[in-house]
């Protein structure tokens, strides 16, 4: 485990309003052409059955649509990329478009979600309704009230938040709010169960850390897989499918795991990503 102190000191990790935008060559979780490199499990379907083809990629865009559906139905959905990872810079660029499906639950209007430190797809059971993982939270505003992006919310897990274990399923971040079609640039910073970041354009708005296994808020989950007390090391990215449909043009991953053993190392090129323009 990274001494998370001797980090933070060590590099000014994060301070400020420095995005990590960066020239070094990421890994395109999204291609910009297909889905080749994910699986789709929606509640009640099997793996990669893509009902109503929710997931789908249209003008180098990746889409959540529901306009395949009669209503929701509880129908919720996520894409799985196929690889895990530990450490990395997550990069989204996503925005909320139109109308939400019919029979959405209220509290799902403009809110999707990027899931990490996740289970597998396969292991997911049929009628389970979220991965057991950390859901990187995003929101879209009304115009009028204020409603943060980038919230941590936690589907049968919890984090540390400010030296404390918090138990509570979603944390607000201190972002401002995005309301209409505008694209929402997000990154999120995990380096294993040491930290995790949430960036909105380039301002810090959450940090917690110590991710493990336990507690509620996931139904119809195969036992095995939820092992409370299991520290969140590595797992799984996905995005979701919650009744409103979003729209992603940009899926990046940028991966740290070689530099995890090296504080120095580590601290530097995380220096020279948060330096890097867009």
């Amino acid at each position: 485990m990274i001494k998370i102190k001797h980090l933070l000191l060590g590099s000014a990790l994060l301070a400020g309003s420095q995005s990590f935008a960066q020239k070094a060559k990421p890994i395109h979780l999204f291609n910009g052409k297909d889905l080749k490199d994910w699986n789709v499990k929606i509640t009640g379907y099997d793996m990669d059955d893509n009902f109503g083809n929710t997931f789908r990629v249209e003008d180098g865009v990746l889409k959540v649509s529901y306009d395949g559906y009669e209503k929701f139905d509880e129908k919720y959905g996520h894409i799985f990329h196929k690889q895990k990872f530990s450490a990395y810079l997550l990069v989204m660029e996503y925005r909320f478009t139109g109308e939400q499906v019919a029979a959405g639950p209220g509290w799902a209007w403009r809110n999707s979600g990027a899931m990490i430190h996740g289970q597998e797809a396969k292991t997911m059971g049929k009628n389970q309704d979220f991965p057991i993982s950390i859901e990187v939270q995003l929101l879209g505003g009304n115009g009028k009230d204020q409603r943060s992006t980038a919230n941590v919310c936690t589907p049968g897990t919890n984090i540390v938040l400010k030296g404390q274990r918090d138990r509570s399923h979603c944390v607000n971040s201190s972002s401002k709010t995005y309301a209409g079609d505008q694209w929402v640039r997000c990154e999120v910073l995990v380096l294993g169960d040491s930290l995790i970041q949430h960036i909105v354009e380039g301002d810090t708005v959450l940090e917690y850390t110590h991710p493990e296994i336990g507690d509620g808020n996931v139904g119809n989950f195969d036992p095995a897989q939820k092992q409370d007390g299991k520290h969140l090391t590595e797992g799984t990215i996905s995005l979701q499918s919650e009744s409103h449909p979003v729209e992603y043009r940009k899926v990046d991953l940028y991966d740290l795991s070689s530099y995890m053993g090296n504080q120095k190392k580590l601290a530097k090129q995380i220096e020279k990503l948060k330096k890097m323009k867009k």
